[in-house]
């Protein structure tokens, strides 16, 4: 009886770190209920679901917010909403590896300005960094 007491409060407390892997904390959550109703406890879908979709960080909000809103919990499996997720971080990370992009190319662009055609650079590195940082060009 002890165990399986154990096992909901956990189960209760467990949400997702900013910095938690998707896949790791749904490995954990579904570990979690696979103990729980292996010592005869039920434990339904639409109610790990829902635990699922408030434990996730601010990253997940717009789409659990939808999924919440728009998705029939009551009709939905835990691999449905989590392929959801799944999908919604991979569109995450393709974002900010872009940005990343974006950034390195501007800089360059800025180098590249600053350049004559004989690859000369027409500006200290010292100039350009305190003229970066006031703003100006």
């Amino acid at each position: 009886m002890a165990k399986d007491q154990y096992l909901k409060v956990e189960f209760e407390s467990l949400s997702m770190k900013d910095s938690e892997n998707l896949d790791n904390f749904c490995m954990k959550l579904n570990g979690l209920v696979a103990n729980i109703r292996a010592l005869g406890e039920t434990i339904g879908e639409e109610y790990v679901l829902k635990k699922l979709l408030r434990a996730v960080p601010t990253k997940f909000l717009q789409i659990a917010s939808a999924i919440k809103q728009f998705g029939e919990l009551g009709m939905m499996s835990v691999e449905e909403v989590i392929g959801s997720l799944k999908a919604h971080e991979e569109r995450l990370s393709g974002q900010e590896c872009s940005r990343e992009e974006q950034q390195l190319l501007l800089m360059d662009d800025e180098w590249s300005k600053r350049e004559n055609n004989s690859g000369k650079l027409l500006i200290t590195h010292e100039k350009w960094l305190k003229k970066s940082n006031r703003g100006g060009s």
